[in-house]
This record gives structure tokens, C-alpha cells and sequence, in this order.
């Protein structure tokens, strides 16, 4: 058979730790532990696809068996029967899982069952289970005794993008490590790298389009480049890129974001038709448009934030997203931002994109012209009259409050219920046994011994009284009744209740409604 073709993913895979880019944290601490002799029993590698998680536990795996030292080694050759075996996924102690495939008790017995025998021809058997957050409740149990005291000859390595659905009695045995999103910067220079290794014309607005679009993941971004490569033939640049992306370029985006805030509606309507009709994607064209309101929100002069120079637009672009600020207000672009979010599930449930899409730009343009909280309350204290009273008028008396005249601990009950304070209401019947009740002065045992009830208690008396009162809580009880069950002795004592309970065993009062 012909050689197949192989994508680049998979042919510039990384072989070493030196080779594992965007990953410098993970690279240094794995090869510190090597070189001193410091390797843990088992690992755990998380983070999003294609950072390479499965890549760097063969690598680990290459380190640990590589035949050019007598010991581990953290730059293996490379080409040694090991190395070049687990490269290849075949060697005979370095066994690969996929977990999703293999999610049963019985698969994980049988692992754990192998691994109890002596590696082969390596000096560690690895165990590398990829996904691992795909196995079962019941092989996560039957993997916990082995994962915190494997064989001396045993290393584990797992692999996930899922780590909260990995047990936390699983974490707690593993080296944890955290895969970072690869920056954009450092995917172009890989890209660019690959380009120049595959003779393909890459040009630099095309690798911009391409780093971003992968979202931090080398592999989805190889992807997107071996599918450029295949449709320009070897010269990718951005038109290409942006047809296939189905993106619209930054510069009508932001020319896009200026109609949109201009309040030219019938403009703004015609220039989304433009641009759908040239095909692009209107779910791509939001995410665009978020970006835009995004960065112009970092350049915004207020925030002295001091950024532009990261954002992706050129220099012309950010120009105009200056002159764009100008012109509207901060909390604007928070409210644009705000229906965006709103639009995103509400784009995805539309059977017609596009009517969502005009109704979504009709919405914004109706939000970046209304006035915010502050103005609005300027233009109410602007017109709001004001009121010339005549000197010979003569002026009501001011009105005097109203307050209540309470005398006894029920009619303390009564009027926290008529006030409708609840919380008072309840704890003060049913917790507190008043000793003495006089107009200024309360002395009671509360039974739950809230400290803060007393206070509570003293400022409301106060508001609607009108005077302080003193308020005096004893430390030992003096066996009285609550307001509640003193209600409820007066109600067992009337002789239609008492002849009602008679006719039921263990009969109670239970409640009393006001």
C-alpha cells in the first residue's frame, strides 16, 4: 500500500518535553522530579482538548523506560526500542486506555490484575488512562486501593477534560496538573514553524485568524490549518481562511459596530444583509461582535486599562474603536454586552437565524439610545417644578407620628403581629417567658438565648413608641409561660374546647391564629 497521508496533528505531535509548547509550569516540575529522583505513583493531566494531555504522558512514559540511561531521564533519546515503541503506541508494558471504551468493573480488574506481574522490557509498567472521567462509580472504587499503593514497578497516568466528574478520593492519590489554554502568540510561531517545515505560504493575517479560532488548543488549530491547506493548495491567506471559518474580516465587523451605534437603522439592517448574503456565519458574526464590544470596553479611556495593543485589531481598527468611544458612554457598551449574552441561546434555538439576527440588531440600536440611570434622574430633577409657597400662606402644622401605647406583654404580641414582623412575632411568643412588663421596661428569660434579639426588640419599641426602653434578659428561668402557651392554658380552660378535646385521646392544642 501506498503511504497515507498524515495530518498534522499527528505528525507534529510532541515527542519531548522540549517540544511540549505553552506548558512551561508542567514541563519544568515534571523534569525537576525526574532529574531528582522525586516520581510520584500516579499523575492526573486536566485541562481542554488538544493541549496536550495524552502527548505529555507518553512523553512522561518515554522518560521513565528510555533505554539511554541506566535510569529515568528527562530527555529521552527518542530512538530506542522504548521510545520508539510508546511512540508508536506499542509498546508492551506502556498500555493506553481509552475509559470511555472501557468503563466497566471487569476492564479495571484486569488491569489492576496485570499490573501486579513485572514489566517486560522496560523498567516501569505505565498505565496511561485517557479520559478517565468516563469510568464507572464501580471501577473508580475498584481503582483505589492500587492508585494509592501500586507495585513499586507501576506509574498510573490520567488523563481528562472533565476533572469535576473525577472523585475527589481519586484526585486526592494523584499529582495533579493543569494543562493551559496555549496563548495565540505562541500558536503562531508554531504554525509558522509547521508552515516553513511544510513548505506552505502562511500569511501573517491568516495565522492571527487561525491562532484564534483554535481557542488555545494546538490540535484544533493544526486541524483548521491541514483544512486551509487543502483548500488554498499551499497558499493560505485570510480571505481563504475567512471563507472557510465562514468569519467576517475585524475590519467590517468594526465598521459594522459604528453603523450599529450610529442609530441608522435602515443602514445598519442593509449592511447585515450585505453581510450575510457574502455567507458568513451569524452565530461566528456575534461571537465577532462580542469580541468587538469586548475589547472597545478594555480601550475604554475611563478604565485606563492600557491593553490595546493586545487586542487583534490593526492599528487603523483601534483607531476607529477610539473615535467610536467618544461618542458613547461606558454603560452603553455594558448594556450591548448584557443583550449579546441574552442572544447567544436564543440564536441557537431560532429556526431562522436570520430573523433573530435583525431583530437582535433593532434591539441593540434601541439600547445604545437610551440614557442611563444617572441621566435619566438628571433630567427628573431638571423639569421637576418647584413649588413657590406665598409669604401670606399659612403653613399646616407638621403632622405628628403616630405612635402606639403598648402597656402589657399581649399587647406587645399584638401589635408585632399587626406590623407584620414575623420574625419578631414568633420568637417573642413562643421563646420568651416575660417576668415583668411595664411601660419602658421589660424583664424576661428567653430560652433559645438569642443575644441579638434584645436589640432588635429594643430599636423597633423605639420607632414605634417613640421612647427608648429598657430592656433586662435573666440567666436562669423562672418557669412562667410564653405569650403562646399562656393564649393556649386560657383556651383548654373554656368548656366547649375542653369538652372537644375529651373526645380524642392524647388530644392538643397545637396552633393559635390570630
Amino acid at each position: 500500500m501506498e503511504n497515507n497521508y498524515t495530518v498534522l496533528a499527528r505528525k507534529y505531535r510532541s515527542q519531548d518535553f522540549e517540544s511540549l509548547i505553552g506548558q512551561d509550569v508542567l514541563v519544568k516540575t515534571l523534569t525537576t522530579a525526574i532529574n531528582t529522583g522525586r516520581i510520584a505513583h500516579a499523575y492526573i493531566f486536566t485541562g481542554i482538548r488538544g493541549t496536550g494531555k495524552t502527548s505529555t504522558a507518553r512523553i512522561l512514559a518515554k522518560a521513565l523506560n528510555c533505554l539511554s540511561s541506566d535510569k529515568a531521564t528527562s530527555k529521552p533519546c527518542g530512538k530506542c526500542e522504548n521510545c520508539l515503541a510508546i511512540a508508536a503506541g506499542q509498546h508492551i508494558d506502556v498500555m493506553e486506555i481509552d475509559a470511555a471504551s472501557h468503563t466497566g468493573v471487569e476492564n479495571m480488574r484486569e488491569i489492576l490484575d496485570a499490573a501486579l506481574y513485572r514489566p517486560t522490557n522496560a523498567r516501569y509498567k505505565v498505565y496511561i488512562i485517557d479520559e478517565v472521567h468516563m469510568l464507572s462509580t464501580s471501577a473508580f472504587n475498584a481503582l483505589l486501593k492500587t492508585l494509592e499503593e501500586p507495585p513499586a514497578h507501576v506509574i498510573f497516568i490520567l488523563a481528562t477534560t472533565e476533572i469535576r466528574k473525577v472523585p475527589v478520593t481519586i484526585l486526592s492519590r494523584c499529582q495533579r496538573f493543569d494543562l493551559a489554554r496555549v496563548p495565540v502568540e505562541t500558536l503562531k510561531k508554531h504554525f509558522a514553524w509547521i508552515a516553513e517545515q511544510e513548505k506552505i505560504e502562511l500569511s501573517d493575517s491568516a495565522n492571527e485568524l487561525l491562532a484564534r479560532a483554535a481557542d488555545g488548543s494546538v490540535r484544533d488549530g493544526l486541524s483548521l490549518l491541514d483544512q486551509a491547506i487543502a483548500q488554498t493548495g499551499g497558499h493560505v491567506n485570510e480571505t481563504a481562511v475567512l471563507d472557510m471559518l465562514k468569519r467576517t474580516d475585524r475590519g467590517t465587523v468594526v465598521e459594522f459596530m459604528k453603523t450599529i451605534l450610529s442609530g441608522d437603522v435602515n443602514a445598519a439592517i442593509s449592511k447585515l444583509d450585505e453581510i450575510y448574503n457574502n455567507g458568513a456565519d451569524l452565530t461566528m458574526l456575534l461571537n465577532d461582535m462580542m469580541e468587538w464590544t469586548h475589547w472597545a470596553t478594555r480601550m475604554y479611556p475611563s478604565l485606563r486599562l492600557q491593553e490595546a495593543m493586545s487586542s487583534p485589531y490593526t492599528a487603523d481598527q483601534r483607531e476607529t474603536i477610539k473615535e467610536i468611544n467618544k461618542s458613547i458612554s461606558l454603560n452603553t457598551l455594558s448594556r450591548i454586552w448584557q443583550v449579546m449574552i441574552a442572544a447567544v441561546p436564543e440564536l441557537q434555538a431560532s429556526s431562522n437565524q436570520k430573523q433573530c439576527f435583525d431583530m437582535l440588531i433593532i434591539r441593540l440600536m434601541h439600547i445604545a439610545d437610551m440614557p442611563s440611570i444617572p441621566e435619566l434622574l438628571k433630567q427628573n430633577q431638571d423639569v421637576q417644578p418647584q413649588k413657590i409657597t406665598p409669604k401670606t400662606e399659612v403653613q399646616p402644622e407638621t403632622e405628628k407620628p403616630n405612635f402606639l401605647n403598648i402597656k402589657t406583654s399581649d399587647e406587645l404580641a399584638t401589635a408585632l403581629h399587626n406590623a407584620r414582623e414575623l420574625l419578631l412575632y414568633s420568637y417573642y411568643s413562643n421563646n420568651l417567658e416575660i417576668v415583668n412588663f411595664e411601660d419602658g421596661k421589660i424583664k424576661y428569660f428567653d430560652r433559645k438565648g438569642d443575644k441579638d434579639f434584645s436589640q432588635k426588640l429594643s430599636l423597633w419599641l423605639k420607632d414605634k413608641t417613640g421612647k427608648p426602653w429598657e430592656i433586662e434578659t435573666l440567666s436562669e428561668s423562672p418557669h412562667q409561660q410564653t405569650v403562646v402557651e399562656h393564649a393556649k392554658s386560657e383556651i383548654a380552660e373554656d368548656p366547649m374546647v375542653a369538652a372537644a378535646m375529651g373526645l380524642f385521646e392524647d388530644a392538643e392544642i397545637v396552633n393559635i391564629s390570630k
